[in-house]
């Protein structure tokens, strides 16, 4: 008896731990259940919060004052009164940290290197995202793909719907390079749902700020590639299909956007300020606009900055609520070719972003990326790559420093692998970029790390090269590859998924990757997760762990 009763214990369990879920708060309007769909709000972030006089870290500046938090645990109990159900933790700020290209290979490469550049050496160091408490694996693939694209993975986290390979911020009924396609299929992220809720929101990334991740946060694009205008045929033009920078500045209002991707905003022939006579870095647009301008004009207390002395003065100017900085042309530089004195860290912008943010005290969302990790994996650069994942490593350690864990949810995930492995039976204590200590079958030496794919392909009719550590070490050496291509591609397996702070314990498992956007916006208590009245006594939508908790109780009592 008290197996069968064992058994419907766990039935049970699972139901509530797994449909319940599922079953809370859906949209009333129709459609799919599972879809963070387009619904009208009054935007309650068109006003310009004061920040406070104290800035944190960056030039000696004191933290910004904050108000105790409501949250005492991330397992905090909801509570309740007789009109409502309160969230069991209605935390104030929330960020998600994208590692672009980060599979675990990498991450673990990462956690080597890091600890050989200690001083002394060590074999390696725990990386900041080591210490999350709460590990889960996210399904990657695309709905059309099976090995995916950095647009439709973004479509997933971000806006909690797959969507097809190139396409970004629309379902899968939209299809790649098909304008009439997009009206009517947008799905709607996670950052414009905070906005919407009245929280600050911020982008910071190390590739274009009209790149895909990114782009995620803020465009329905049924191509990646529309940067600007320039970019697209005449007949999406025609059809009324907007270029991702144009969604930019129209689409959400952003408190704080620092990136790379200036060219994209200026009209064709525009000069750029730091390569003034460099036709390849001059402005593409087409329609003449200038859209930081414009974003200049839309509201005063805006100031838009291109170096890194503008950007650590701005951040200590009361007078700026909203900050736009684009310090490239196109992307960023490489961590390894970064010039100090013109170009901010990734930490740094970081640190800049939280300090602009953090002054609403209805909170903030803030979405950060490592975007240089994978563009140093498709020109299988593993030294560029890597560097680049430490140089985030340090971000994400900095976040921490200025965020506190009982308020801040934060999430540190991969949009997709590479086909990036090291192996060899290396030494302990072998340079992460080294050799192998055997022979290969051809009696060559081979490097540790290898490419399953990419430009690194070199075999001539003595075979392939006969590596020698000096060129392993080299900062723009190819690790050698298996088989010949311009740009090495993406990898199909699962990546991790790291969570720290309120709710982060939902993040369990093997899950898609498009669960990461329903919990956030779950944990936040946003669109379509708010909390929900009760009328009259009647039953109503109610966090799904007390639900759960309801359902165990009598099976608890039952098997006794």
């Amino acid at each position: 008896m008290w197996r069968a009763g064992l058994g419907l214990w766990l039935v049970g369990l699972a139901f509530a731990t797994a449909v319940i879920p599922d079953l809370y708060s859906r949209p009333s309007h129709g459609g799919d259940s599972g879809r963070l769909t387009t619904t009208k709000h009054n935007s309650g972030n068109n006003k310009n919060w004061k920040r406070r006089n104290h800035r944190s870290g960056i030039n000696g500046h004191k933290r910004p004052f904050r108000k105790p938090s409501v949250c005492h645990s991330a397992n905090t109990r909801p509570r309740t009164s007789s009109s409502f159900w309160e969230m069991p933790c209605r935390f104030s700020h929330a960020e998600l940290v994208s590692l672009a290209g980060m599979g675990i290979p990498t991450i673990t490469a990462t956690r080597i290197l890091k600890g050989q550049m200690q001083n002394p050496p060590l074999p390696e160091t725990p990386l900041s995202m080591d210490m999350f408490p709460y590990v889960a694996l996210s399904k990657t693939y695309n709905v059309d793909r099976q090995v995916p694209d950095s647009a439709g993975t973004a479509t997933a986290y971000l806006c909690g719907v797959k969507g097809n390979f190139q396409t970004i911020g629309v379902s899968a009924a939209a299809r790649y390079n098909q304008c009439n396609t997009t009206a009517g299929n947008e799905v709607i992220s996670v950052l414009k749902r905070a906005q919407m809720a009245g929280k600050s929101v911020g982008i910071v990334t190390t590739t274009r700020v009209q790149h895909a991740s990114p782009a995620g946060n803020y465009a329905h694009v049924v191509n990646r590639n529309w940067y600007s205008d320039a970019a697209m045929p005449k007949p999406a033009l025609a059809g009324g299909c907007k270029d991702i920078a144009v969604q930019l500045i129209e689409n959400v209002d952003l408190t704080v956007v620092l990136g790379g991707g200036r060219k994209y905003m200026t009209p064709k022939g525009t000069p750029d300020p730091e390569y003034p006579t460099s036709s390849a870095a001059n402005g593409t647009r087409n329609d003449n606009r200038n859209l930081i301008e414009e974003w200049l004009k839309a509201f005063p207390g805006r100031k838009y900055v291109w170096n890194r002395a503008e950007l650590l003065k701005a951040v200590t100017d009361p007078t700026v609520e909203r900050l736009m900085g684009l310090f490239e042309p196109g992307d960023m530089k490489y961590e390894l070719n970064r010039d100090n004195s013109t170009d901010p860290s990734l930490a740094e912008m970081t640190e800049v972003a939280i300090n602009l943010l953090s002054s609403n005290p209805k909170g903030f969302y803030l979405f950060v990326e490592g975007g240089k990790i994978d563009l140093g994996h498709h020109e299988g650069i593993a030294k560029r790559a890597l560097t680049e994942a430490i140089e985030f490593d340090k971000a994400i350690q900095r976040a921490g420093e200025l965020t506190q864990e009982d308020d801040t949810l934060t999430v540190v995930t991969a949009d997709h692998s590479h086909v990036f492995s090291f192996g060899g039976y290396t030494l302990r204590g072998t340079s992460i970029y080294g050799l192998a200590p055997e022979k290969a079958a051809d009696g060559k030496s081979y490097t540790s790390i290898v490419y399953g794919n990419g430009p690194g392909f070199q075999v001539s009719k003595e075979g392939r090269p006969n590596v020698n550590i000096e060129e392993s070490e080299n900062n723009t050496y190819h690790q050698q590859a298996a088989v010949p291509l311009v740009s090495e591609t993406h990898g199909g397996e699962d990546v991790a998924i790291m969570a720290k702070g309120p709710m982060a314990h939902l993040f369990h498992g093997v899950q898609e990757q498009s669960y990461i956007a329903h919990v956030m916006a779950y944990a936040a208590g946003l669109e379509p997760y708010t909390p929900k009245k009760l009328s009259g006594g009647n039953s109503a939508a109610a966090p799904k762990s007390s639900i759960a908790g309801l359902l165990l109780v009598p099976l608890l009592l039952w098997i006794c």
